[in-house]
């Protein structure tokens, strides 16, 4: 019997249990922006709940999210991390523009303006709850939303007056301060927490400052709520690049080197928002988003040749929109329009001279700006069958127009226009306009088998627009950047469902994406690619006694190219290959012990699998498996302290292990075993 095979088995096992009960229902907001029961939805939605934030406390959100299944947030160095969701860990300069980042339901960049750190401006350590939908987004979402969606919900402001101070230490002069002051008077509440950490690196001339502060204020009205939310963040890090060598990962002379000590990144962002829901009547309600938003960010490219400095930044303002009419208990109609405009501009700067080719010039290689216009408009039918049906359906339509200008010479040259010899590395469009105009649908349907098991299915079209730095951030040899949209079929079947003592889920999903663009490990950006994937999702709870409670979620998933793809006149033949950085398999298991009400006690065993890192599939890294425990302990009814060691067993692993043809294996080293402690108040 294989993998499949057993977990499908084990599954219908646990359906057969006799408890009748239910455990308390979970409710989101991601798959509709109104707050629903994760029972009536079709979609594969994973819930990581306040209990689990206050007990990872997370130093990088990749430790809290490798517990979803499908999702593999890569951790780079300090701060920095790339994103996967049902897919492989995607890189060049729009790879982040398949995943739907979220704060309260808005993305935190504009759309064609996304960034592949953009989490680490989100105050997920203070969050309410964090929500990923795996899988194309709906109606609600559109581009960016093509492999998954990631929304970081606020923690709700407190029913009476609450002060809470977290102290954290930890190896490399690590240190945070946590605070929150919460209070509700009458129809009004808020919450303003703050967030400060220092961490000194444990690579050499490493380390990071960030600092965030969010602020919510709620009104609740007789026939109108709103609640408006202020995120700002900063953050201020020396960083430290690749180490380069076959399996230098495993070298403890070697494993604290940084080959760039003078790279850094310096982001600050800051964010407004209001969610305002108006009662129309009995039946009808309206819910008006409006935000704004601006980023800024420099730092040093220390993973290009010639390490340029890049300043990047936007500013951008919209608008999400929500009309509810319920025709009956069946029938519920939702539709809306969405508005946004963007104004971006990057600069990229050559700031010493290159000794290895003449391909980089001093000065600058890239100065554009470009205004951004998206509209969009969507309708969604959700309609209970009986009481053990749902269906729903929904469909958007996404206009997205740039306006792109040149602020320097155009062509491939240096900035004075002199001629490279053999050409330069960069080149840069005349002035223009884009218009992409796409669709995306989505049929769902759930069925409640038994009290226990419940059947969901979900098809969808995704896309996703091609980024400003596709389009405008040419290559050698490339005069003018012709990209499509790139377009996305999934299809998901799942099997879920609870008792008193158990929850379970798996899911089987099957995708295909078309007019892919990507990035080789050379970094040349190739295009009109189609990929496959496919796989199960499996995620099971079972409270064994009042003490005892285990978990078991991962994925078991194929990520494959499909079509043989060309760039500056080079043929890659890659159709049939696994796409690089994809594991088939990845997991976590967690054992939880409660002894004592006031105490608690949790083993994670983390597991990856192994994965080629080049697109030829003849480099590879062989994968890990880590040990983390971690307890919680109540001294007093107001004084709770926490110690928690990561990589228990002291393995030597890499957090993303990649190669390239110039520079070889290249690795971001995971660290050594680390011990945290903390100590929290509330008074």
């Amino acid at each position: 019997m294989d993998l499949k095979q057993r977990l499908f088995a084990a599954l219908l096992l646990l359906c057969s249990h006799p408890l009748s009960a239910a455990p308390l229902e979970t409710l989101t907001v991601t798959a509709s922006r109104s707050e629903q029961p994760i029972t009536q939805l079709p979609n594969s939605l994973s819930v990581v709940p306040r209990e689990e934030l206050e007990l990872v406390r997370h130093v990088h959100i990749s430790e809290l999210l490798v517990s979803v299944p499908g999702v593999w947030i890569s951790r780079g160095n300090g701060q920095e991390h790339l994103t996967a969701i049902r897919s492989p860990v995607l890189t060049g300069a729009g790879s982040c523009g398949a995943f739907y980042i979220a704060e309260d339901g808005v993305q935190t960049r504009g759309t064609g303006f996304c960034n592949v750190n953009e989490l680490f401006d989100i105050n997920t350590e203070q969050a309410g709850s964090i929500e990923v939908l795996r899988g194309p987004g709906n109606e609600f979402h559109g581009s960016n939303a093509l492999h998954g969606v990631i929304n970081v919900r606020s923690l709700a402001p407190s029913a009476e007056q609450e002060n809470t101070l977290s102290l954290e230490g930890g190896p490399h002069r690590y240190g945070r301060l946590l605070f929150s002051n919460s209070n509700t008077v009458d129809a009004q509440a808020y919450r303003i927490s703050i967030n400060a950490a220092h961490d000194g690196g444990y690579k050499d001339s490493a380390g990071f400052d960030q600092q965030k502060l969010t602020f919510r204020h709620d009104y609740s009205g007789t026939d109108i709520t709103v609640s408006t939310l202020l995120n700002v963040s900063n953050l201020d890090q020396d960083t430290a690049g690749y180490l380069y060598g076959k399996k230098a990962y495993k070298d403890s002379d070697r494993k604290k080197e940084n080959p760039d000590p003078d790279a850094y990144r310096d982001s600050q962002s800051a964010r407004l928002q209001s969610h305002i829901l108006l009662a129309l009547n009995h039946r009808s309600s309206l819910i008006i988003t409006p935000y704004v938003r601006r980023t800024e960010m420099d730092f040093l490219m220390h993973f290009l040749p010639g390490t340029p400095v890049e300043k990047n930044g936007q500013n951008g303002l919209g608008v999400q929109s929500n009309y509810q009419y319920r025709f009956s208990d069946q029938l519920l109609l939702s539709s809306g329009i969405d508005g946004e405009y963007t104004d971006g501009w990057l600069k990229q700067t050559q700031r010493d001279s290159v000794t290895f080719s003449d391909a980089f010039p001093q000065g600058k290689q890239y100065d554009y700006q470009v205004y951004a216009g998206l509209l969009a408009a969507f309708s969604r039918v959700e309609y209970a069958l009986g009481d053990n049906s749902r269906i729903n359906a929904g469909a958007r339509y996404e206009y997205l127009h740039y306006d792109y200008n040149n602020q320097m010479i155009s062509g491939n040259s240096a900035d004075d226009g002199t001629p490279c010899p053999g050409g330069c590395r960069y080149s840069r469009p005349d002035d223009r306009h884009d218009d992409f105009g796409d669709w995306s649908f989505n049929l769902g349907l759930v069925q409640e088998l038994t009290p226990f098991l419940t059947l969901t299915g979900n098809m969808s079209h995704g896309f996703r627009a091609p980024q400003a730095t596709e389009l405008y951030r040419l290559q050698a040899g490339q005069q003018l950047a012709q990209l499509d949209s790139e377009q996305l079929d999934s299809i998901d079947v799942g099997l879920r469902g609870a008792t008193q003592t158990l929850s379970y889920g798996l899911v089987g999903f099957y995708m295909e994406k078309d007019h892919v663009i990507f990035q080789s490990s050379d970094r040349l950006n190739l295009d009109n690619g189609k990929t496959r994937h496919y796989g199960i999702e499996y995620d099971l709870g079972w409270q064994i006694s009042e003490q005892w409670q285990v978990y078991l979620r991962g994925t078991h998933a194929h990520h494959e190219y499909r079509k043989n793809v060309s760039a500056l006149g080079a043929e890659f033949d890659i159709s049939g290959n696994d796409i690089d950085t994809a594991p088939h398999n990845m997991g976590s298991a967690q054992l939880s012990w409660t002894p004592l009400p006031a105490t608690t006690v949790e083993l994670q065993w983390v597991y990856m699998g192994k994965y080629f890192t080049d697109i030829d599939n003849q480099q590879r890294y062989q994968g890990h498996q880590l040990w983390n425990l971690r307890l919680r302990q109540t001294l007093t009814p107001s004084i709770s302290a926490g110690l928690r060691v990561t990589n228990l067993g002291d393995i030597d692993y890499a957090e993303r292990a990649d190669y390239s043809s110039r520079n070889g294996d290249r690795y971001f080293v995971g660290e050594p075993r680390s011990l945290y402690a903390d100590i929290s108040f509330s008074f």
